[in-house]
C-alpha cells in the first residue's frame, strides 16, 4: 500500500496547545465571574411589584427603554431594605441596585409616572426622575460580551503568529536568532581605512574577504576556503572594529550576533537559535557570520562541577560544533568570532575545520599608535605644532580604545579651559587622568601626612634611579589622584623576555617607599599596601612559575592549559614550606637592598623629599639634577632626549629661547598651572607606584 504524500497531510495538523491558552481560560473565567456578579445588581420583578415600589418612594430614577418595552428603576438605600432584594451572598447592600419590569402599555407609561409623582407629592416624598432610551439589548450584549470577544480574537491572532515560522512574534519567536543582518545597502559604514595599525591582522582579515569575492582564485588550485577565524587579544585592541570593517568592505551579507544572545532561561532556546542562525546564513550564502564574545557559549565543557551534562550552555555549544563541522555543508559561510579569553574556550571549537585560523590582535606598537592617533585626531581641532609621534611614544602599553579615550579626554579638558584648540598639555593631563584618576586637591592632608607621603615617593624615585633595570622615571607627585595619595610615574621598557635581575630590581624599587619610611621616619604606615601586593605576586611567580629559586630551580607549578588541580596541590607540604621560605627570602633581600641604597644616598633623598613638600610635583630633570645622570642608558632616556631636541628646534623656529630643563621647583610649579604637565618632561605613564588610601 502506498504511503500518503507529505503534501496531503499538511492540512491535517493538530491544533497547537500551550500555556497561553490556559492563561486565556483563566482570564475568561474571571471576566465571566465578574459579569455574573454584576448581573445580580439588576433584579427582574413583575409590574405590580414595580408599581408598589414606586408609590412607596423606594425608586429614585426610572429609565424607560421604549423599543424593548422595559423600565428600570434605581432603588434608594431605604428601598433596597424595603424590597428585601437578596443575592446568592445575602442581602444586597450596594447603592446602585435596580429592578426592572416589562411595561404593560408603552404609550401610557408617562401618564403612569405622573400619577405616581402626584401621590408622592401628597405624602411629601421626592419625585421620581424619568429618562427615555431608544437603545436595545444589543448595546448591553456588546458591553458584556465585547471584551470576551476581543480577547478570543487576540488569542487566535497570536496563535497564528506563533505557528508562522517566518514571523517575528515576540515571546513566541524565542527560538529565533537575534543576529543583525547587514547587506550592501545598509552596511556599517566602517572600512579598513578606519582601522589603524593591526597590519598583520588586517592582512588575514582582508584575505577572508577576498575568499568570498573571488573564490575561484583559490578553488582552482584545489584549496578549501577556511570555515572560521578567531580574533584573540586584550580588551580594546580593535577586534570588533575589524569585524565591522569586514562588514563594510565585503560585498556579501554580514550577520552579527553576541555570544550572550544564545543564552536564555528557557531550555533548548540556545540550540534553536544556533540552528536558526546557520539556516539564515545558508540561505544568504556566501556570507559572513560574526559572533562577538564567543566565550559566553564556547567555554570548555565539564570544567564547572555545578553544571551537569544537560547544561543549557553545553547544549548550545554542542549544536554550534555540529553546525560548524557536521554532516551538513556550509559552503560559502565563514564564521568570525572574537574573544579575549581564548584559554577558556573548548578545544573542540578551536580545532582545524571549525576555526581554522587564530588571529592575534595585540596591543599596538609605536607605528600602530601613531596611525591610531591620526585616526582619532581627524575630528579634533588640535594645535598645529602637535607632535603625534611624541604622543605615541608617551602612551606605551595603551590599547586602541584607551588612545581614543585619551583624545576625547584631551578635548574635554581643552574645552573646560576655554581653549581654541587642543594642546599637548591637554593630552598630558588626559593621560594622567586616565591612568591615575581624577585629582583630589580638596582632600584634607595634614602636614605630617604630607611629609610621610613625600618621604615614601622620594624613596621610590631614589632607589629606582640607581638600579640597572629600574624603569625610567617620568615624574613624582604627592597630589592625591584616584585612590592614591601619591605616585611615582615610570616609563617601563618594552621587553619580550625579562631577566631575573630585572624582576629583582623592580621589587627593590617597589619596596623602597616602605624602606624610606622605616629609615627616615622611624615607623611604617599603611600606604605601601599596593606596593607589597605587587611585590609579593612577583616573588611568587619567580618561585612557582619561572623556576628562578635556588632551592626549587626549573620547576613550574602553573597550569597554562586552564585545567585546575581541584582541591589538591601539585606539590607536597614540605615543598609548600620551601615556597614560603623562598618568597620571604627574595622579598627580604630586596628590602634590605633598598635600605642600603637609601642609606648611601640619604642626602639626595632628603632633597627630593623637600622639593616634593614644596612643589608637590617633580620631573625627570629635577631628579637628574639631584642624583646626577643615570649610569645605565635606557631606550626611553634616549627618546626623551630626542623629544627635548625636537622641542628646542621648534622653540627656535618660533623665535623663543630654549629654556632647557627646569631651573627651579617654583618655576616648574608656576608653569604647570592647574596641574598641566610640561611636555618637555612628561614621558610614558602606563605604570605607577603609589600611596593607597
Amino acid at each position: 500500500m502506498a504511503l500518503p504524500s507529505p503534501q496531503k497531510n499538511k492540512g491535517n495538523k493538530r491544533p497547537m496547545l500551550n500555556m497561553y491558552w490556559m492563561y486565556a481560560l483563566i482570564v475568561l473565567s474571571l471576566l465571566g465571574l465578574y459579569y455574573f456578579q454584576d448581573n445580580q445588581l439588576v433584579v427582574e420583578v413583575d409590574w405590580t411589584k414595580f408599581e408598589q415600589a414606586a408609590l412607596a418612594g423606594d425608586i429614585s430614577k426610572i429609565q424607560v427603554f421604549s423599543e424593548s418595552g422595559i423600565a428600570e428603576g434605581t432603588l434608594t438605600k431605604q428601598g433596597i431594605k424595603n424590597q428585601k432584594i437578596e443575592t446568592n451572598n445575602g442581602l444586597l447592600d450596594t447603592s446602585d441596585a435596580k429592578i426592572k419590569a416589562v411595561i404593560p402599555s408603552a404609550g401610557k407609561i408617562q401618564d403612569k409616572i405622573d400619577s405616581w409623582n402626584e401621590e408622592l407629592q401628597k405624602e411629601g416624598k421626592p419625585e421620581i426622575n424619568v429618562s427615555y432610551e431608544r437603545g436595545s439589548d444589543l448595546i448591553k450584549i456588546l458591553y458584556y460580551f465585547g471584551p470576551i470577544a476581543i480577547i478570543i480574537l487576540f488569542m487566535v491572532f497570536m496563535s497564528r503568529r506563533m505557528s508562522n515560522p517566518g514571523g517575528n512574534g515576540g515571546i513566541f519567536s524565542v527560538g529565533k536568532s537575534k543576529a543583525k543582518v547587514f547587506d550592501k545597502s545598509d552596511g556599517t559604514h566602517v572600512t579598513f581605512k578606519d582601522v589603524a595599525g593591526l597590519a598583520e591582522a588586517k592582512v588575514e582579515i582582508e584575505e577572508i574577504v577576498e575568499f568570498l569575492k573571488n573564490p575561484q582564485r583559490y578553488t582552482e588550485l584545489g584549496a578549501k576556503i577556511p570555515k572560521g577565524a578567531l580574533l584573540v587579544g586584550p580588551p580594546g585592541t580593535g577586534k570588533t572594529l575589524l569585524a565591522k570593517a569586514v562588514a563594510g568592505e565585503a560585498n556579501v551579507p554580514f550577520l552579527s550576533i553576541s555570544g550572550s544572545d544564545f543564552v536564555e532561561m528557557f531550555v533548548g532556546v540556545g540550540a534553536a537559535r544556533v540552528r536558526d542562525l546557520f539556516k539564515q546564513a545558508k540561505e544568504k550564502a556566501p556570507c559572513i557570520v560574526f559572533i562577538d564574545e564567543i566565550d559566553a557559549v564556547g567555554r570548555a565543557r565539564g570544567k564547572n562541577p555545578n553544571m551537569g551534562s544537560n547544561d543549557e550552555r553545553e547544549n548550545t555549544l554542542n549544536q554550534m560544533l555540529t553546525e560548524m563541522d557536521g554532516f551538513g555543508s556550509n559552503n560559502g559561510v565563514i564564521i568570525l568570532a572574537a574573544t579575549n579569553r581564548a584559554d577558556m574556550l573548548d578545544k573542540a571549537l578551536l580545532r582545524p575545520g571549525r576555526f581554522d585560523r587564530q588571529i592575534y590582535v595585540d596591543l599596538p606598537e609605536l607605528s600602530d599608535r601613531i596611525e591610531i592617533f591620526n585616526v582619532h585626531l581627524r575630528n579634533l581641532k588640535v594645535d598645529s605644532h602637535l607632535d603625534v609621534e611624541q604622543l605615541a611614544r608617551q602612551t606605551q602599553g595603551f590599547s586602541g580604545a584607551e588612545i581614543a579615550n585619551v583624545c576625547n579626554e584631551a578635548a574635554l579638558i581643552a574645552a573646560r579651559n576655554n581653549k581654541s584648540s587642543v594642546e599637548i598639555s591637554d593630552f598630558m593631563a588626559a593621560i594622567d587622568r586616565i591612568v591615575g584618576g581624577l585629582e583630589k586637591r580638596s582632600r584634607v592632608i595634614t602636614n605630617e601626612e604630607k611629609f610621610s607621603i613625600a618621604t615614601h615617593e622620594a624613596g621610590h624615585a631614589t632607589v629606582t634611579w640607581m638600579l640597572e633595570y629600574g624603569n625610567p622615571l617620568v615624574k613624582v607627585t604627592i597630589v592625591p589622584r584616584g585612590r592614591a595619595l601619591g605616585a611615582a610615574w615610570y616609563a617601563p621598557e618594552a621587553r619580550q623576555i625579562i631577566p631575573t635581575q630585572a624582576l629583582l630590581d623592580t621589587m627593590c624599587g617597589m619596596l623602597a617607599g616602605r624602606a624610606a619610611e622605616e629609615l627616615f621616619l622611624g615607623q611604617i604606615g599603611t600606604g605601601a599596601s599596593d606596593d607589597l601586593e605587587k611585590c609579593t605576586k612577583i616573588a611568587i611567580s619567580m618561585v612557582m612559575m619561572y623556576g628562578m629559586s635556588d632551592r626549587l630551580p626549573n620547576i613550574n607549578y602553573n597550569d597554562s592549559t586552564g585545567q585546575s588541580y581541584g582541591f589538591s596541590k601539585p606539590y607536597s607540604e614540605e615543598t609548600a614550606k620551601i615556597i614560603d621560605e623562598e618568597v620571604n627570602r627574595i622579598i627580604n633581600e630586596q628590602y634590605e637592598r633598598a635600605k642600603s641604597i637609601l642609606r648611601e644616598y640619604a642626602e639626595q633623598h632628603h632633597k627630593l623629599r623637600d622639593m616634593l613638600v614644596v612643589s608637590e610635583v617633580i620631573y625627570h630633570d629635577d631628579v637628574q639634577n639631584v642624583l646626577g645622570p643615570r649610569k645605565w642608558k635606557s631606550r626611553t632616556d634616549e627618546i626623551m632626549e630626542l623629544n627635548k631636541q625636537d622641542e628646542a628646534k621648534r622653540q627656535k623656529q618660533l623665535g623663543t629661547s630654549d629654556k632647557g630643563s627646569v631651573e627651579s621647583v617654583k618655576d616648574n610649579q608656576d608653569s604647570n598651572d592647574n596641574n598641566k604637565e610640561d611636555n618637555d618632561d612628561v614621558g610614558v605613564p602606563p605604570e605607577f607606584t603609589g600611596i593607597d588610601d
